[in-house]
């Protein structure tokens, strides 16, 4: 499975907004600066991400972005879907000549076709909310506790 720069950004700048869920707009700029996306890039995928429904927006100095659901209620898979189409593997465009051949590649067909729906049950399963439970959880463990 590939995911690609656009499928990458779009995870970045949604689990920017859903940590900053409940605190109103956030102004493009500052996601393009906290997540390191190319502002010129973000838009397109923002706006893609618009279209899908995940976001609302408001233009305007006092504009920006927002989640437009709760954060547990969007998971990455749904996310990544809208972005990238679906996740399967696409199908080898090899033919085996032989019988033997054929046969490996049904196998390996099996296979990835195995590996792709774990992929899909896990990327279905983790919501933003959990995101952002995994980043608040590392921040805690970083901070140094002092003890006086």
């Amino acid at each position: 499975m590939r995911i690609s720069a656009k499928g990458e950004y779009a995870i970045k700048a949604m689990l920017d907004l859903a940590l900053h869920y409940g605190k109103g707009l956030i102004p493009i700029q500052d996601i393009a600066a906290r997540q390191g996306i190319p502002h010129r890039y973000l838009e397109q995928v923002l706006l893609l991400l618009k279209r899908a429904g995940f976001l609302h927006s408001k233009r305007g100095a006092a504009g920006g972005y927002q989640l437009g659901r709760p954060p547990q209620e969007i998971t990455i898979g749904a996310v990544l879907g809208a972005m990238e189409g679906s996740l399967e593997r696409a199908e080898s465009g090899h033919r085996a000549s032989r019988r033997s051949a054929a046969d490996h590649a049904r196998d390996l067909e099996e296979l990835w076709h195995e590996i792709s729906a774990a992929v899909s049950a896990v990327v279905d399963r983790v919501s933003f909310a959990d995101l952002c439970q995994r980043v608040e959880q590392r921040r805690s463990a970083a901070r140094p506790m002092y003890h006086i």
